[in-house]
């Protein structure tokens, strides 16, 4: 039973909270409670006698992280399990890879005192693989030597796939980059990724370890996952697959920096007993205005049917302004605010 005074469940979000034995994508729309879902999820998960230092859940901001630990301390504090709150792994992506490589050092060829370079440190270390003092070039190379880790893609592929010598140049200085970062005794912030990827793929002893560690998987925005964090999601939850993925196809907007879509469409093959539940009351919005959006978003591409509603109320009329740029939009909405 799901009796959270301070967290009202919908029925489409108290399904999605009650699945914990298998894999469940819940679409959730703009404004629709996700992560009321995971945190009410990690509760309820509690309240079944599951062990809170086996969850492990992600989300992609440090911020969104904060505010997410905040709401479970909150709500299990709110039924006398504050202690538990702190045993739950919750995380970026890149934090989560952190940890893992910090635990499995030795296996993956780090001192204990490894450095984790950011790419203003890493700046001086492309141009001088690409020979360059050109900073537009070195930054466009660091972005396609980041693409290509995010892709898990090897020197020798970057290389093939090339589509002019600037991005061949890329590709060479990629062959050697791993070379320059181990001389430092250094990783960068796609290695967070890609070094765990590697070692739980090859390493079934190291596997089975953070698979224990990672009994139940709750992963938000997940549209936003690149390919490598998709692996590494895929390693953590094995076989067992008890995972909740909270995402939505209509608010994948971070294509340009590795993010895709194939990996919602992926989730029904890779666990063919995957359940869907839609979240598609909003809370944020008036019926005129989810109509509007409702009309727009029916144009794009879909992987999944959804039709946001809202029950407060029917709403202003919406008025259309035309603006010549960003910044003249933006004093609009700032003159309509004030």
């Amino acid at each position: 039973r799901i009796h959270f005074v301070s967290f009202p469940l919908n029925a489409p979000q108290r399904e999605a909270v009650r699945h914990t034995c298998g894999p469940l994508l819940v679409l959730a729309g703009a404004g629709s409670g996700k992560t009321r879902v995971i945190t009410a999820k990690i509760a309820h998960l509690v309240a079944q006698g599951a062990d809170p230092s086996r969850f492990v859940a992600i989300t992609f901001t440090n911020k969104a992280a904060r505010e997410m630990r905040e709401r479970a301390n909150a709500l299990l504090g709110a039924s006398g399990r504050k202690d538990a709150a702190a045993k739950v792994r919750i995380a970026t992506f890149h934090a989560l890879g952190l940890s893992i490589v910090r635990a499995e050092a030795k296996s993956l060829g780090l001192k204990p005192g490894f450095s984790v370079l950011d790419p203003q440190d890493l700046e001086s270390i492309v141009a001088e693989l690409v020979a360059t003092a050109d900073r537009s070039r070195t930054r466009k190379a660091q972005w396609k030597i980041s693409q290509w880790k995010n892709a898990l893609a090897t020197p020798a592929e970057a290389l093939s796939a090339a589509k002019d010598d600037e991005e061949a140049v890329a590709a060479k200085a990629y062959a050697h980059y791993a070379d320059a970062l181990a001389a430092y005794q250094a990783v960068d912030f796609d290695d967070l990724i890609r070094l765990p990827v590697g070692l739980l793929e090859r390493d079934a002893e190291a596997r089975e370890r953070w698979q224990a560690r990672s009994e139940h998987v709750l992963v938000d925005e997940y549209q936003d996952t690149n390919p490598a964090q998709y692996r590494l999601f895929r390693a953590l939850v094995g076989e067992r697959a008890r995972f909740t993925a909270v995402g939505d196809d209509d608010q994948a907007i971070y294509g340009w920096r590795g993010a895709t879509i194939e990996n919602l469409a992926q989730l029904p093959h890779d666990y063919p007993g995957l359940v869907v539940v839609k979240l598609e009351q909003n809370y944020r919005s008036t019926t005129r205005i989810l109509r509007s959006a409702n009309a727009l978003i029916a144009n794009n591409e879909k992987l999944h049917e959804k039709r946001l509603w809202s029950d407060r109320g029917h709403g202003d009329a919406i008025r259309v302004v035309a603006a010549r740029d960003e910044e003249t939009e933006a004093e609009i909405v700032a003159s309509a605010i004030s």
